[in-house]
């Protein structure tokens, strides 16, 4: 079992930016999809931004031309880089790994943007 650790949110104004960042346990990382997800109070949990194994990434609407997803496999992480937060990016912010059926969840992390 890949065990995943968040990290990096906080509290910010709006116009602000963060950056997250995900560290995966175990030696093999690079062969796995990443994905950041979201899920603020009284919603659903949203994808908001994927990256796969060759590096192509995909983006929620919401979140296209602000948010950035990366990866460094040397490192075992993935980043997103959050730019010009709205008050409506406030959640807690979860990264995902993904390879076939099989997936694996961290312990989220809270990201607030104050007005």
């Amino acid at each position: 079992q890949v065990q995943l650790v968040e990290s990096g949110g906080g509290l910010v104004q709006v116009g602000g930016s963060l950056r997250l960042s995900c560290a995966a346990s175990g030696s093999i990382f690079s062969i796995y999809a990443m994905s950041w997800y979201r899920q603020a109070p009284g919603k659903q949990r949203e994808l908001v931004a994927v990256i796969t194994s060759s590096g192509s990434t995909n983006y929620a609407d919401s979140v296209k031309g602000r948010f950035t997803i990366s990866r460094d496999n040397a490192k075992r992480t993935v980043y997103l880089q959050m730019n010009s937060l709205k008050p409506e990016d406030t959640a807690v912010y979860y990264c995902m790994l993904s390879r076939g059926s099989y997936n694996s969840w961290g312990q989220g992390t809270q990201v607030t943007v104050s007005s």
